[in-house]
């Protein structure tokens, strides 16, 4: 992953991606959407009038086209597949449903040891093989055009919703694990191998690199986000060493950027409220940087989303091992002209 000073000058797409992924240098930074890229769509939209949420997930056929959706609209170079972190709880015997108000509804929530003993690792894959199924297809359909990434949530913020929190409060989890240790750990532990066989198996089907979400880490004080969170997503990085690069997002945690830095990722993914010029000159080599475009831009105007996006780029000018992205995901009611916009500014950059 050393940086060199060979330029990239292909137009593959996937070509590109990985190029940057190596640390080489690359006439334009590549570009992909955070996942549900494809929710404002309206093809999308029609999907969801037919088929619940859970159908398009669990639909090898329907999770090919929501995937392949954003790159039928828009230059980018590369696809996530469309899934939700919630799979790999549902594979381990906890499934999930949405409330009237798209809340997340456990089936039942962690409370005690027997509950953990009641989530099942065997056969995790097989149970998750309508993802793995979804991702042959897809990498038939991009046809070594373009990269395909997966991804899954990192254990601390599976566990939230698991032991019955929400993205907005996360008190239950926190009180776990200061109040019984023991079987926090028996938790993580059993998320950590699950998250792991997920990725691999994804990797195994085609997936050029994987993205870990911790997008409940910020939750954590840096004073034990180590033991909380770092250190399970670290021991998942470690067992896919070799395999793809990992992408590690972890939102709102500029306080335990060190931590973040020894996790062993290829990439860290970095949310809208960093100061981008303030981590280039902090990340160690060989990391690389992907980010950090605020998603509320995709719903200003045309104008506001080049501006937005030539300010990012100028201050990453230079640093090789970078990726465009969003800080976050796309949200519902981004405007189509505006995600043109900033794909045609990162694509016309030099």
């Amino acid at each position: 992953m050393a940086e060199t000073l060979v330029t990239h000058n292909s137009t593959n797409s996937r070509e590109l991606f990985l190029e940057a992924c190596n640390g080489n240098a690359v006439t334009r930074p590549p570009i992909w959407l955070m996942r549900q890229a494809g929710r404002s769509l309206p093809e999308y939209r029609k999907l969801k009038e037919k088929h619940t949420f859970l159908e398009l997930v669990q639909s090898p056929d329907l999770a090919t086209e929501v995937t392949l959706q954003p790159l039928r609209r828009f230059p980018l170079d590369a696809a996530i597949l469309f899934s939700d972190i919630l799979v790999v709880p549902e594979a381990l015997g906890q499934p999930y449903g949405f409330t009237d108000g798209n809340g997340i509804r456990m089936e039942f929530t962690i409370r005690n040891r027997q509950d953990i003993e009641r989530l099942e690792t065997t056969g995790l894959r097989e149970r998750l093989a309508y993802s793995q199924m979804a991702l042959h297809q897809i990498k038939r359909e991009l046809d070594g055009q373009h990269a395909l990434l997966g991804f899954a949530g990192s254990p601390w913020t599976l566990a939230n919703y698991m032991i019955g929190g929400n993205s907005q409060d996360t008190t239950l989890a926190r009180r776990l694990y200061h109040e019984d240790t023991d079987l926090f750990v028996s938790l993580m532990e059993k998320l950590t191998d699950a998250v792991t066989d997920y990725l691999e198996m994804q990797i195994e089907a085609g997936a050029d690199a994987v993205q870990i979400f911790d997008s409940m880490g910020g939750c954590l004080p840096p004073s034990y986000y180590q033991y909380a969170s770092g250190k399970w997503i670290s021991e998942i990085v470690s067992r896919l060493a070799g395999k793809a690069p990992v992408i590690v997002f972890s939102r709102g945690t500029m306080g335990s950027l060190e931590h973040l830095f020894d996790i062993g990722a290829q990439f860290l993914s970095v949310d809208w409220t960093v100061n981008l010029e303030e981590i280039r000159n902090r990340i160690p080599v060989p990391m690389g940087i992907q980010g950090n475009l605020d998603p509320a831009v995709l719903t200003t105007s045309p104008g506001i989303a080049a501006r937005e996006t030539s300010r990012i780029l100028e201050t990453m000018r230079g640093f090789h091992r970078y990726i465009f992205n969003l800080g976050h995901g796309v949200t519902m009611d981004a405007k189509l002209e505006n995600i043109e916009s900033v794909v045609t500014t990162v694509r016309n950059f030099q």
